[in-house]
């Protein structure tokens, strides 16, 4: 049979997704439906959360891999913790080593910008606290995908063919060769209902169940790791491997229309999507599809992500608090900067004081906000040879300006995009929610909480709502679902609108909430294979 299974001439609708024991919600079906069967084998909502994950590294290589750093949000035992599982630049590498080398910008691809995975890691430290099940039982599910192979899905497809196209311009030499060799078999991206296999994912899976770990930071993966990076003059080194450890850490929120708005604190830039929720509490919001609310949504987020850009750092090398970025003065301070006509945002200065996404949930109350990412889709464009572990490049994200608190130093963690979110109210869990995609992130939490909660729209609705995106300066740019009238409206107000031609760029969601009773509901992203698995 005959179809474009990338053509979608009708509207299509989703239903919120119910149920009681369990919910898996993410943007690839088989890795959710793998986090379903760990929950209904005795697994919970952590065991589910960890095979998704592990899952995911197999079937959307494009977002995220073996290589990838990771952040989660935790509620169990009646509180909410976070894991910090990104990785440090290795101890080799600095500003001063690329100045001098005559780069006045971190490149996207090659060891440079690969900083040290804390994905495995975050896998074995959520198994190792909270799991309740073997993590080889864990990761099987994963494990059984990489080495039978599986059909690639219509977003993934989509997104191999882009990556490829352009690495076969980009990528030359042979540090590049084992990217090919894996992802591109027979000189090609898998196409759209191919079964793709990676024996050698398979096998790095395996390894890393079968030793907790120790055999990625400090066995025979590491060594690999090592090799390949000394053979073509990278920076990574065994002992950066050895040297890491994930970070448990307070999480950080604003109030929020009575309810609790969760986010790790930096490096991660979930701390954007606070400051302006902060703003935006100040103001009444009468409808969601009113020009008034966009403005101000944009606005605000705009002044948020000027802080962010200016402060969040490796939290060692910042010199303002999170306390007083967050505090209700300076967000009376920022709020007065919005007024009718568009704005150049500027940091402010406090007083003292790409990725994938999985929520998971389960019958006992457990509940889990989890990412991972490579950073720019499939990473640095490196993969050790016969292992399948693709390299991420989060360390574009550091700058080389001197005395920037984001300055690349070694061993330091640059600013992170990634960002699970949790809602709680009154000291009880709501649940997970997050969206995926770089520099949207912190703007797609501000507009599904604000879907949520302004605008009492159900989780899949929520998610569904058009979205708007600010690139830069002025300019936003408005998914074509957004009403015409609104855009005119943003550009009278001094807005350089754009319409996007697709929706790749907005983000990737998954919603979870708890429900009176328990029931849960959750909605998935209709902007990719997203699918909610329920039990």
């Amino acid at each position: 049979m005959r179809f474009d299974p990338l053509a979608y001439p009708y509207p299509s609708r989703r239903n919120c997704v119910y149920a009681a024991r369990g919910v898996v919600a993410t943007s690839q079906p088989l890795a959710a439906q793998a986090g379903l069967a760990i929950l209904q084998q005795g697994g919970n909502a952590v065991d589910a959360a960890v095979a998704t994950a592990a899952m995911l590294t197999v079937v959307e290589p494009t977002s995220n891999g073996l290589g990838s750093d990771a952040f989660a949000l935790i509620w169990s035992g009646g509180k909410l913790h976070g894991l910090n599982s990104s990785g440090p630049a290795p101890h080799l590498l600095s500003a001063e080593s690329l100045l001098r080398a005559g780069l006045a910008e971190i490149p996207r691809h090659g060891f440079i910008p690969a900083m040290v995975p804390g994905a495995p890691a975050a896998w074995v430290e959520l198994n190792r606290r909270f799991g309740r099940l073997p993590l080889a039982q864990v990761l099987a599910p994963a494990v059984e995908y990489a080495e039978r192979g599986y059909p690639i899905s219509p977003t993934l497809g989509r997104s191999w063919q882009d990556a490829f196209t352009a690495y076969r311009k980009s990528l030359d030499g042979e540090v590049f060769r084992p990217w090919f060799e894996t992802f591109a078999p027979g000189g090609r991206a898998p196409a759209i209902g191919e079964i793709w296999r990676s024996p050698a994912h398979a096998r790095t899976l395996r390894l890393i169940a079968e030793t907790s770990g120790e055999a990625f930071y400090r066995g025979e993966l590491a060594e690999r790791i090592d090799a390949f990076s000394r053979q073509h003059g990278g920076f990574l080194r065994a002992d950066d491997l050895a040297a890491f450890r994930p970070q448990w850490v307070e999480p950080i929120s604003v109030h929020y229309r009575g309810y609790d708005v969760w986010e790790l604190p930096p490096n991660g830039q979930g701390l954007v999507a606070l400051l302006a929720l902060n703003i935006l509490k100040g103001f009444d919001f009468a409808a969601r599809e009113d020009v008034e609310t966009y403005h101000r949504q944009i606005e605000a987020l705009k002044l948020a992500f000027a802080d962010g850009r200016q402060y969040i750092a490796d939290p060692a090398a910042m010199d303002v608090a999170v306390a007083d970025l967050l505090s209700d003065a300076y967000a009376d301070e920022r709020r007065r900067l919005i007024g009718p006509n568009a704005l150049e945002p500027a940091a402010g200065r406090p007083p003292r004081g790409g990725t994938v996404y999985l929520a998971a949930a389960d019958g006992e109350g457990n509940m889990v906000s989890y990412i991972q990412s490579n950073y720019m889709g499939f990473g640095s464009g490196i993969v050790i040879p016969e292992t399948g572990i693709a390299l991420n490049n989060r360390g574009c994200c550091f700058s080389l300006e001197p005395g920037h608190p984001n300055r690349l130093e070694p061993g330091k963690r640059p600013y992170n995009t990634i960002i699970p979110g949790f809602l709680t109210r009154a000291g009880q869990p709501v649940g997970p929610f997050g969206v995926m995609g770089g520099f949207m992130q912190p703007q797609g939490h501000l507009q599904v909480i604000m879907n949520t909660l302004d605008f009492a729209l159900n989780p899949q609705a929520a998610l569904d709502a058009p979205r708007w995106r600010w690139l830069e300066g002025r300019t936003v740019e408005l998914e074509h679902t957004v009403p015409a009238h609104i855009a005119d409206a943003l550009a009278r107000c001094g807005h350089d609108v754009r319409w996007a031609l697709g929706s790749e760029g907005f983000g990737r969601g998954q919603i979870i909430w708890r429900q009176e009773g328990g029931v849960l509901a959750a909605g998935t992203e209709p902007r990719t294979d997203g699918h909610v698995a329920a039990w």
